[in-house]
């Protein structure tokens, strides 16, 4: 318990270290990828984590496209959106979304995973997904993660 004379450290911009990370989901699931990518983006994984501030680091994933899903999902899952038109009501399955854009699958699970507050959306600028191997931040030496 804190004395009166004791303050709560809050940390700062100044005082967090943002890191870059590679990730590698050839052959992974998706839930347990997105899970622990959404982990990072958010900093739960630091000592310093407050949710108030954005304490996560950067994360590059590669083999976007041969991300695997969990048992018949490619065929059931469906990703829906509307066009703001008369009956514009579209959907596709995952496996269509994966075809035409292997990103959006991964980048779509883990939005729906962080927080929706107005963090969101500057937690996603530091996710860079690539459909293969080959990636531009190589000059920011991305230490490679094992998940």
């Amino acid at each position: 318990m804190l004395k009166k004379s004791q303050k709560t450290y809050t940390p700062t911009e100044k005082d967090l270290e943002k890191k870059w990370f590679l990730v590698d989901v050839k052959g992974k699931t998706l839930g347990k990828v997105a899970t622990k990518i959404a982990n990072i983006l958010r900093g739960k994984d630091k000592v310093h984590f407050t949710p108030q501030f954005d304490c996560g680091d950067y994360v590059v994933v590669i083999n976007a496209k041969e991300i695997r899903l969990a048992s018949n999902k490619l065929d059931t899952k469906l990703y829906r959106w509307h066009t703001q038109h008369p009956a514009g009501l579209r959907e596709r399955t995952a496996r269509e979304v994966l075809a035409r854009n292997p990103d959006r699958v991964l980048y779509d699970a883990v939005w729906g995973m962080l927080p929706r507050n107005k963090l969101r959306k500057h937690m996603m600028t530091k996710l860079r997904i690539f459909p293969t191997a080959e990636h531009e931040h190589v000059s920011q030496s991305p230490k490679p993660l094992e998940l």
